[in-house]
């Protein structure tokens, strides 16, 4: 694959993601996503749309303490990347993790909607 190919290629642009988003960086996340993009709740229900709202998101998130995702499968169908995610929060309850099946579809090298299926959470003994 060419280098351009590459960085396109959904399965490498969600990897970016995950990535900056273990970084917490917003910046370099932004940079995966379209300007347009969407997050939804699996199946319809829209949690926020474009750079601004998916930006004040992800800082809610990061504002948890030792937030972390581990990637624990992926599936990659044309422009569409499953992930089997564990993803380590600080809860009301106390720190904890939560088990997602993320799905994304990629277009011309930029995530442009992703659903979220969320587990139950699971707390620290």
């Amino acid at each position: 694959m060419e280098p351009d190919t590459l960085l396109a290629d959904p399965a490498s642009v969600v990897q970016r993601q995950l990535d900056a988003y273990n970084a917490h960086d917003i910046g370099a996340l932004l940079a995966t996503y379209a300007e347009d993009a969407r997050h939804f709740q699996h199946p319809a229900t829209l949690l926020a749309a474009g750079h601004t709202e998916l930006g004040a998101r992800f800082a809610a998130r990061f504002a948890e303490p030792g937030v972390h995702a581990t990637l624990l499968h992926r599936a990659v169908v044309g422009d569409f990347v499953v992930d089997h995610e564990r993803v380590a929060r600080t809860f009301p309850e106390g720190k904890g993790h939560i088990d997602l099946v993320c799905t994304y579809e990629v277009r011309d090298g930029k995530i442009v909607d992703a659903w979220f299926l969320a587990g139950l959470v699971q707390l620290d003994r």
